[in-house]
């Protein structure tokens, strides 16, 4: 490829993306952001569908699914055994993976607080 303005701004904040992943406090701070996003969603989802009362079932079905997706992605044993070669990779499925976790402990947080 030639090297061209977008082509080296796209390889230095690539590079730049790379230590900040490389980093273990940003790596750390990263992931707790994506759980409590994560957290702050699920009540957003849970408040929203508790208000129409009629988009309960659907969207307990589709967050279900999603979450077992995540899962299924995230703890799969081809994805374990690449982790050790792309970093960027397995930050991305750790923080998805995380976010997915700040989701299902609202939830049942949620299901605690309406005493059900």
């Amino acid at each position: 490829m030639q090297n061209t303005r977008l082509n080296s701004i796209a390889n230095v904040l690539g590079d730049r993306l790379l230590q900040l992943i490389g980093n273990p406090w940003r790596r750390i701070s990263i992931i707790l952001l994506a759980l409590f996003v994560g957290f702050f969603a699920s009540s957003a989802i849970t408040s929203t569908t508790g208000q129409l009362a009629m988009l309960d079932v659907s969207a307990a079905a589709i967050c279900t699914l999603s979450i077992e997706l995540i899962s299924r992605f995230a703890y799969s044993r081809e994805r374990m055994a690449r982790s050790r070669t792309t970093t960027r990779l397995t930050f991305f499925w750790d923080a998805f993976n995380a976010f997915k976790i700040g989701v299902a402990f609202g939830f049942i947080l949620e299901a605690f607080k309406l005493n059900s």
